[in-house]
């Protein structure tokens, strides 16, 4: 997967068939998460069961560098993804139109709870082009979640860790993940509900820790904590989301409005150019 490149013109033209106006009326259309994310059921197409998600070099993007862009899809986040997919070729066309950049590639993911949801994790292919605005438009926006203050963030370290097949690797460079969510960092990942989903045949839970300390030797891992007032980012700042996420992450959290969203993860990609094959070998206190 992965050929061709985002051009403004093509994404101009995808949203006139898709969604009936301009890329620029889209961008700043008032809509709801239903009018932006219509899908139903978990497409096929994003189905995590068994699969392995490719990002190769080749003649065309010889020195690839993949991103994984995971949203929650709970309830909560639906001001926050709606923005993302909103402002989707402001981000891809600052990216794709720096000469300073590498073959970046991306997957996006839609992340729910393990523990309640239907449809807890999502993950596309790896694409370079208007692929990507096609894949995030089937994202199931299933705006569940449950009642135990944290979504299943870490399922995309895992998938990442565990279920891609990256060339940059063999480079000794790293991939990054983005995780966009609200509420406090999960303790754990299920393995009942991991195996059900993936295929797996895990054992014990996953732990955060121990995932950390496995998916950073692949992947440089960020999350954004999006303060919005739909957002249930301000009812968790007495439990302490900051201190849990920067004691688990550092500097690789941050806190966004909707708004500062697209400037914010085209910046962390920005940052990694030729710098994204250093180990962070940061503490981690809970």
């Amino acid at each position: 997967m992965g050929g061709g490149s985002w051009t403004r013109s093509a994404y101009d033209t995808y949203t006139k068939i898709t969604k009936g106006m301009s890329a620029a009326d889209y961008a700043n259309a008032r809509l709801s998460t239903q009018e932006v994310f219509k899908a139903h059921r978990l497409s096929d197409t994003l189905n995590p069961y068994n699969i392995t998600r490719a990002c190769h070099d080749s003649d065309e993007h010889p020195n690839t560098l993949p991103v994984i862009l995971a949203l929650d899809v709970t309830g909560s986040m639906g001001s926050a993804a709606r923005t993302v997919n909103q402002k989707l070729n402001e981000i891809m066309t600052k990216i794709y139109e720096n000469p300073d950049m590498p073959d970046v590639e991306f997957c996006v993911m839609g992340i729910g709870d393990l523990a309640w949801d239907d449809a807890p994790i999502q993950m596309s292919q790896f694409e370079s082009d208007i692929r990507i605005a096609e894949q995030n438009d089937q994202i199931y926006f299933e705006a569940g979640g449950g009642g135990n203050h944290y979504e299943s963030y870490t399922a995309a370290w895992y998938m990442g860790s565990r279920h891609c097949d990256l060339h940059c690797w063999g480079r000794g460079k790293k991939g990054i993940i983005i995780t966009l969510g609200d509420e406090l960092p999960n303790p754990y990942l299920p393995k009942e509900s991991l195996n059900k989903v993936t295929g797996d045949h895990l054992q014990a839970d996953v732990e955060t820790p121990e995932l950390y300390n496995e998916v950073i030797q692949k992947f440089n891992v960020y999350h954004i904590a999006v303060n919005d007032s739909n957002s249930s980012y301000r009812y968790y700042k007495e439990d302490g989301i900051d201190q849990k996420w920067e004691g688990l992450l550092g500097d690789n959290y941050s806190v966004e409005t909707i708004n500062s969203l697209p400037l914010r993860i085209t910046q962390i990609i920005e940052e990694n150019i030729g710098n994204n094959n250093i180990v962070n070998n940061n503490e981690i206190s809970w």
